[in-house]
C-alpha cells in the first residue's frame, strides 16, 4: 500500500516588521514544525540565504527585510550555532547591496557574519544538468536556511524559495546559465530544481509581510500582504506561496516542472497546511508582470507560426534611460547595443529571460508587444 508523505507548510500572521513583533511571529510560525530546534543542532555552521538582488530600501521589498533576517539569526545563534547570511547579488557588490538593504546591519545586531559569494565549487549533478558551479560557502555550510520574499517574476512569474536558491549561482555564471537554459520556461525551472537538489535547504521562511506585484522582481509594486511562510520542503512552500499570491498554477513553471519530475510538494493533495491557513486564499491576486509569457500553454504549432506576433520584446524608454550600459553587460544573449547615444534590443537574439529589466537601476526597460499579444494578456491579467 502507498502511503503519501505529507509536506507540512506553516502560515502565520504578521502585520510588522517590528522587531518583538516579528520575532514572536516568527516562533509561532515555527512551532507546527517542531521550533527551530527540529532543523539545527549546537556547533553547527548555519547560512541564511536571502534574496538580495540589488541595493535597493528595504520599503521597495526587493530584498528579504532586515528585520526577518535579523530574527532568524539571533534565534540560530541562541540555538548555540555559527551564523553567516549569504548572497551573490544580481547587480551591485555584496557588500553595497547588503549596506543598502539593511542586511550588513541585521548581520551586525545579530552577530553573524556575511559571507559573499566570491568563490565557487564545482558540483556534478544527477539530472539534466551535468556540472553546475555553487559558491563554496553555500556548498560548504553545514546547513541551509532560505529566506526568500515573495514577489512576482517576470520570466518565472512569480519568484520563491526555488527561485531564490539561484543567488548560490555566482556572478556572470548566472547570465551564463540563463544563456543556457533560459530560452525555455521549462528548461530553466528544470535548472532551479535541478540546484535546489543539489543541496537542499533545512528550512524555508518565507517574507510575505510585504510582497510585491506587478513587475518584480525590481520593478514591483510593495503590496501587505501580513503572512509568514515556512515549511522544510521548498517546493511545497512555493505552492502555498502561489496560492497567497493568487498565481494559477498554469502560470508557475516551477511547479509545473516539479510535477513532471515527481518532485515531493508539488501536488496540492501533498501539502499540509497548518497556522492562519484561513488567510492564505484572502486579498486579491497579485497584479500579473508585463512580461509574463502569454502565449505559455499554446498548442506548439500556433506558437511557433505566431511567434514573432505573441512574443513581448524588452523596450527601452529613452525618456528615463540613462545608456548605463548595465543591462546590455548583463544580457546573456548580448542582444543590447548602445549606439549614438541610444539603446536597442535585436529581437532575433533575445531569449525573453528578462535581466535587462531585472537589473536596470532606473527601471527604464519597458515592454513592447504586437496587437495579437496584448489581446492575449488581457486573458492573463489580473
Amino acid at each position: 500500500m502507498n502511503v503519501t508523505i505529507m509536506e507540512r507548510v506553516s502560515v502565520w500572521q504578521c502585520h510588522t516588521y517590528e522587531y518583538q513583533q516579528l520575532r514572536s511571529a516568527v516562533l509561532s510560525l515555527l512551532e507546527p514544525l517542531g521550533g527551530l530546534e527540529a532543523f539545527v543542532t549546537s556547533g553547527q555552521r548555519v547560512l541564511l540565504k536571502p534574496n538580495m538582488l540589488a541595493g535597493k530600501h528595504p520599503h521597495q521589498a526587493v530584498t528579504t527585510h532586515p528585520a526577518l533576517v535579523r530574527v532568524v539569526a539571533e534565534l540560530v545563534r541562541e540555538a548555540g550555532c555559527q551564523v553567516q547570511i549569504g548572497d551573490s547579488p544580481g547587480i551591485g557588490s555584496f557588500q553595497k547591496v547588503a549596506d543598502k538593504s539593511g542586511i550588513a546591519e541585521a548581520a551586525r545586531l545579530s552577530g553573524a557574519e556575511l559571507a559573499p559569494f566570491d568563490s565557487t565549487t564545482e558540483v556534478a549533478g544527477t539530472g539534466l544538468f551535468k556540472r553546475i558551479d555553487l559558491a563554496t560557502s553555500y556548498w560548504e555550510a553545514d546547513l541551509i536556511i532560505n529566506l526568500p520574499k515573495l514577489k512576482t517574476h517576470e520570466m518565472m512569474t512569480m519568484t520563491c524559495a526555488v527561485k531564490n536558491l539561484f543567488g548560490a549561482v555566482v556572478g556572470a555564471e548566472k547570465a551564463g546559465w540563463h544563456l543556457k537554459a533560459g530560452s525555455s520556461r521549462q528548461r530553466f525551472a528544470r535548472l532551479l530544481l535541478e540546484i535546489y537538489l543539489l543541496k537542499k535547504p533545512a528550512l524555508n521562511i518565507v517574507d510575505a509581510v510585504v510582497a510585491m506585484e506587478g513587475d518584480g522582481p525590481g520593478s514591483g509594486t510593495p503590496i501587505q500582504r501580513s503572512l509568514l511562510l515556512a515549511g522544510s520542503n521548498p517546493v511545497a512552500v512555493d505552492l502555498v506561496a502561489g496560492e497567497v499570491a493568487g498565481i494559477p498554477v498554469d502560470l508557475l513553471p516551477l511547479e509545473q516542472e516539479a510535477r513532471l519530475m515527481g518532485l515531493a510538494g508539488a501536488e496540492p493533495s501533498q501539502v499540509e497546511r497548518c497556522g492562519a491557513v484561513d488567510e492564505v486564499g484572502k486579498g486579491t491576486p497579485f497584479k500579473l508582470p508585463q512580461g509574463v509569457d502569454t502565449q505559455f500553454g499554446l498548442p506548439e504549432f500556433v506558437r511557433k507560426g505566431l511567434k514573432r506576433f505573441l512574443v513581448p520584446l524588452p523596450k527601452a524608454d529613452r525618456k528615463v534611460c540613462v545608456c548605463c550600459g548595465i543591462c546590455r553587460d548583463a544580457c546573456p544573449p548580448a542582444a543590447i547595443s548602445i549606439q549614438n547615444s541610444a539603446l536597442t534590443v535585436d529581437g532575433g537574439r533575445c531569449i525573453h529571460c528578462w535581466c535587462c529589466r531585472e537589473l536596470c537601476p532606473h527601471d527604464a526597460m519597458d515592454i513592447h508587444r504586437g496587437v495579437l499579444a496584448q489581446l492575449l494578456a488581457l486573458v492573463v491579467k489580473r
